[in-house]
């Protein structure tokens, strides 16, 4: 359940949301998130059970929302934006894809959450690069929706290899790579995702 790019809430909902993500960060800097509970997150908000459960199924879909609005946030930071025909523009997107995954490099303890970390970032990614390529509709291949899936579980994919390998190459070489690689799927300078009229 990661809230969608442009996503229109009522100001209350938001509110409520940011104050149950806001506790979840809260408590994440001194408890291991498999000991934080429902009640932990409520209490620390300020909020009762039952509103929590209005927001979220569980504390996983709240820390889904956590990882991917801080995504969001490191994107906005560095004025990431892509409009389906830019290559620095994925360049810069990969390049905070590696850097998120460096900053939530923590204990085995907490590798129960790698799944709910990915499923995150992947939804920014995958609708950021969808946005961009409906903006620009050149005939392609494939269907929008595919071609952002397929080239956003491959730049997370690249990203978490670069960062699961020790002693590997700097951020800003890997994210030069990875988009030399991504960039076609894209039809970004070329590539072979553009169907021909002919």
């Amino acid at each position: 359940m990661v809230e969608g790019i442009g996503e229109t809430l009522d100001p209350r909902i938001r509110r409520t949301r940011r104050l149950l993500q806001q506790a979840l960060g809260k408590l994440l800097e001194s408890k291991e998130f498999e000991k934080i509970s429902v009640q932990d997150i409520a209490d620390e908000a300020t909020v009762n059970r039952a509103t929590f459960y209005d927001h979220y199924a569980d504390k996983f879909a709240l820390l889904e929302c956590l990882v991917a609005s801080r995504f969001r946030e490191l994107l906005a930071e560095r004025d990431v934006q892509f409009d389906g025909t830019c290559a620095s523009a994925l360049k810069a997107m990969v390049l905070a894809v590696c850097d998120s995954l460096v900053r939530m490099q923590g204990p085995d303890s907490q590798r129960q959450l790698d799944p709910h970390m990915e499923r995150a970032i992947i939804a920014v990614v995958r609708g950021m690069l969808l946005d961009g390529l409906k903006r620009h509709v050149p005939e392609r291949a494939a269907a929008p929706e595919t071609i952002a899936a397929a080239a956003s579980w491959a730049i997370y994919g690249a990203a978490k290899e670069w960062v699961r390998t020790p002693g590997g190459c700097a951020s800003g070489e890997i994210a030069d790579t990875v988009t030399l690689l991504v960039a076609p799927i894209l039809g970004l300078a070329g590539g072979p995702p553009a169907r021909s009229k002919g």
